[in-house]
């Protein structure tokens, strides 16, 4: 399962790579600026999906590891400021 998560989520940040590649090249070959704030959107977007899988990964195995030997109360801090930042 994990490896399997790894390779779907290096993908998602190989093509957001890719695509800050491309924003790059747009601004050198100074494009329209709001066709360039939609890339940098999708970028968003993508950056935003690999974090939401990263943190489903952390609560389907740390947090419920955690939970297994009564020690979660300190996984459940770890995950609400995680989701302060998210959310600010």
């Amino acid at each position: 399962m994990v490896n399997r998560d790894n390779k779907e989520i290096m993908n998602l940040l190989k093509t957001a790579r890719g695509q800050m590649d491309g924003i790059i090249k747009m601004l050198e070959d100074d494009k329209y600026c709001i066709d360039i704030s939609k890339q940098i959107l999708a970028v968003q977007g993508l950056v935003k999906k690999v974090n939401l899988k990263i943190l489903e990964r952390h609560m389907r195995t740390c947090v419920k590891e955690a939970f297994e030997k009564n020690e979660g109360d300190d996984k459940i801090e770890e995950i609400v400021t995680i989701l302060d930042k998210y959310y600010k």
